[in-house]
């Protein structure tokens, strides 16, 4: 048998160089080269300059409408609105520049149609009202609506000065969906407002509900419903729901609660893009 041969320390030194030699090649090689200096970031690169926004003027007032709203109502005369139930000429009495609910009537409705909007309107239960609970000063708008009768999506109208009821259903309530963040009711007599920013729903080409209706309301300045998600058409029974559909106009509604009839004024609207 032959006895192993043993390395030397010189080719020990020279394996261990050859080694070094190659893992330092290797380690140049994972090495990245040098780049390209990265740009000092500018204001420019963050500012956009088209398109221009529109100019529009606003109300001499807080609550006059801007250059660029659809008046609905301006104290004279219903010509933009018709009976909900057959599409004739609206008929609830208008007097002193300001327009009153006929019970006997039933609802009324725009004869335009809109999609996403701002609107403002102005609104007030007579003094010495009586009756309690949704037996009083009720009415409603409805934001769109689908139906002549109570279908679409209605922010409530009440008299909710020292006045009990269920909260989803009290003034600013989105209708049985979402109680106001406040109560911000003043007493019977005085004009009220509400200033309300309508999202539409969205729905497929196949009728499916894809992006559900948005709103925010302010009652008399103070937010009560902040970009609420609608869960359908508001209703007085049963669950809400959606059911496909376009354009809509905005209608008001004739309650029959035995109290004395609301009065409203100064309704204006602006259409938003889409």
């Amino acid at each position: 048998m032959n006895s192993p041969r043993r390395t030397s320390p010189l080719q020990i030194r020279r394996g261990l160089a050859i080694a070094a030699t190659l893992l330092g090649g290797q380690l140049l090689a994972a090495t990245p080269g040098p780049t390209a200096a990265t740009p000092t970031p500018r204001p420019e690169d963050t500012e956009q300059w088209q398109p221009v926004p529109p100019t529009v003027t606003p109300g001499s007032t807080e609550t006059a409408p801007p250059s660029d709203a659809i008046v609905l109502f301006d104290g004279t005369a219903l010509g933009d609105w018709v009976a909900a139930s057959d599409h004739t000429p609206a008929r609830w009495p208008v007097h002193d520049g300001v327009f009153t609910v006929d019970k006997s009537l039933g609802n009324i409705e725009t004869r335009r149609e809109f999609r996403n909007y701002q609107l403002h309107l102005e609104w007030r239960v007579p003094p010495g009202i009586d009756g309690s609970g949704q037996a009083r000063g009720n009415s409603g708008i409805f934001l769109a609506s689908t139906g002549p009768e109570d279908q679409g999506y209605e922010v409530q109208i009440l008299d909710s000065w020292q006045n009990s009821t269920y909260v989803n259903g009290q003034a600013a309530s989105v209708y049985k969906q979402s109680p106001p963040l406040a109560n911000a009711t003043t007493p019977p007599g005085t004009w009220q407002r509400y200033d309300i920013v309508w999202t539409a729903p969205v729905f497929s080409k196949e009728g499916t509900l894809a992006t559900p209706a948005h709103v925010t309301v302010f009652h008399n300045g103070v937010l009560v419903q902040d970009h609420f998600a609608l869960k359908g058409e508001t209703r007085y029974i049963g669950a809400p729901g959606y059911t496909a559909h376009g354009r809509a106009p905005i209608k008001l509604q004739s309650h029959h609660d035995p109290s004395a009839p609301i009065s409203f004024r100064n309704i204006w609207v602006r259409e938003l893009p889409d």
